[in-house]
């Protein structure tokens, strides 16, 4: 948004005679605390759901009665302000964040504008788990109520649902029905006898294809014609497949589209699952394997097609790497997180589209019992690769499966001689992943003394290092005491006489944690140099552009 645009929605919303469901005003004249910020995020998302608005406002610099200018120089950095939106979502449902943040120079000051989305439809945005709401300017836990409103939506606009007028039996594809009616009598064996007797319309209408002899939108995406897709538009039921090599360049690729049932087997057919050789426990011949378990590969497509959100007309990915296989679909992810789903090992209550959610299961796609994204763990943990990885920003849906052991040592003792839950390997996967831990995440692992260190840099405990083959990274992350730092500074300049910045760091920076990044590091001898000097035993005989430490007799 330009300035001017900017001017004119805040002089609109400053001229509300009071703060509203969807607009919160704070002065924040310094900063503000991160967790409130979570907070109203989810709040203002929820209320703006609720009353049919695409956006809600926080707004920094404004004081709260009287909607004065106040100036604010919250993260008066640019960098750091962008941030916010990765720290955010870190913590969110779906990791959604915000639309954007505005910076807004006024002549009383400047005033951060905090643009934020509604909750998406049929999903209550939560912040550290927890929903919240406004109960007028009073921020407050969301209520059942309004939580079951804005979940029922999801149900009362089933897009998937919606029926085509003008399409009919002779814009679906025989071959496709002829495989959906064996696949239906392979799901309920026994209604086999009872499935022949039935004519097409009859099978469509029980296999939930169609509704009282009309053609939907799902009967089109999983059986209609390739030249029928139309009946949708602008929507798209397509799926690429992409071949890259090591250097990320295209060497090859597919589009299928209707009918998807059939579709599935020819990017499947595509898909080159290599063998892959590896060492057993006790032997010294290897263990031959696919490199992807076929039944991941077939229900990453297949959860791709169910929970694609349509109506943002994209297509399905699935990108072929050397040792990775990635699958992507437009729309947010329904249930609140991807944990959730495996330890909870249950249906959703909830789907983007569920009449083709429910064919789909029908005709043996899917598994809507709730297990099929558990089994894609448990058949990647028995493989000892690595976990799946789920990456829900940005409006879409990205699974990352791995087909080759990246540590095998690790992988086995994690797998078969130590007696944790997938749902615990889960979470030292996201550690060794250096992907962010919730705090109820945190506090369980700490409990079980599987890992230390502190937020976000926490590595896998001593006694798991020691029973995972990783004592030397575990040295290597476990910093040593202070003592020891400032005793090897002192030691150094009495043998030298005095030591430059350049020498001191070099002196330090292999000795630092492993968890540490350059700037860390540089903070940490800085702090160090800081307190000797504090402590007169050590002074600067140089410069500030060109220090010399010495000894302070």
């Amino acid at each position: 948004m330009t300035a001017s645009e900017l001017t004119i929605i805040l002089d609109t919303i400053r001229g509300l005679p009071e703060e509203t469901e969807v607009v919160e005003f704070k002065e924040a004249k310094e900063g503000y605390h991160f967790d409130k910020i979570g907070k109203y995020f989810s709040a203002l998302s929820n209320e703006a759901n609720l009353k049919g608005k695409p956006h809600a406002w926080l707004v920094f610099g404004i004081e709260n009665k009287r909607h004065r200018i106040v100036g604010s120089r919250y993260r008066s950095s640019r960098k750091h302000l962008d941030s916010l939106k990765g720290e955010i979502a870190n913590k969110t449902t779906n990791r959604i964040t915000f639309i954007e943040i505005h910076e807004l120079a006024t002549a009383d000051g400047r005033v951060v504008m905090f643009q934020i989305p509604a909750a998406p439809k049929g999903l209550p945005v939560a912040y550290e788990g927890h929903y919240y709401g406004r109960d007028g300017e009073e921020l407050s836990p969301l209520n059942l109520e309004e939580i079951e409103r804005i979940r029922s939506q999801a149900n009362a606009d089933d897009w998937s649902a919606a029926i085509i007028d003008d399409a009919g039996m002779d814009d679906l594809d025989e071959q496709a029905i002829a495989i959906a009616r064996a696949n239906f009598k392979s799901k309920f064996s026994d209604k086999a006898a009872e499935v022949d007797s039935w004519d097409a319309v009859t099978f469509l209408n029980k296999a939930k294809l169609a509704i009282k002899g009309k053609i939907t939108r799902t009967a089109i995406i999983l059986l209609g014609k390739e030249e029928s897709e139309h009946f949708i538009g602008p929507a798209e039921a397509k799926i690429r497949w992409l071949l890259k090599d090591s250097r990320g360049n295209d060497k090859d690729y597919l589009i299928a589209g209707c009918p998807l049932l059939l579709a599935v087997d020819k990017i499947y057919a595509n898909i080159r699952n290599s063998k892959y050789r590896y060492l057993k426990d006790g032997t010294l011949f290897p263990e031959e394997i696919d490199q992807y378990e076929p039944f991941t590969i077939r229900e990453a497509i297949n959860n791709c097609i169910a929970h694609q959100d349509y109506s943002l007309g994209g297509r399905i990915n699935v990108v072929e790497m050397e040792d990775q296989l990635i699958f992507t679909n437009l729309g947010s992810f329904i249930p609140s997180d991807v944990e959730s789903v495996v330890r909870d090992n249950a249906p959703e209550e909830h789907y983007r589209n569920r009449f083709l959610s429910t064919a789909m299961f029908n005709l043996k796609m899917v598994d809507t019992a709730g297990g099929g994204i558990r089994k894609m763990f448990n058949f990647q943990r028995q493989r000892f690769f690595p976990l799946p990885d789920y990456d829900l920003s940005e409006q879409r849906v990205k699974v990352t499966i791995t087909g080759k052991v990246l540590d095998i040592e690790y992988a086995r003792i994690l797998a078969r001689n130590l007696e944790l839950s997938l749902e615990e390997i889960m979470l030292l996967d996201k550690v060794q992943k250096k992907i962010p831990l919730s705090k109820a995440e945190e506090k369980h692992l700490k409990a079980h003394k599987l890992i230390e260190g502190r937020r976000p840099n926490f590595f896998l405990s001593k006694n798991m290092s020691q029973v995972t083959g990783q004592k030397a990274v575990y040295s290597k992350n476990k910093a040593f005491e202070k003592a020891y730092y400032l005793d090897l500074i002192m030691k150094s300049i009495e043998e030298h006489r005095f030591l430059e910045r350049k020498d001191v760091d070099e002196l330090l920076w292999g000795k630092l944690p492993d968890w540490m990044d350059d700037k860390q590091k540089k903070i940490k001898i800085n702090d160090l140099l800081s307190e000797l000097r504090k402590l007169g035993k050590i002074r600067n005989s140089g410069s500030r552009r060109k220090s010399a430490w010495v000894i302070n007799w």
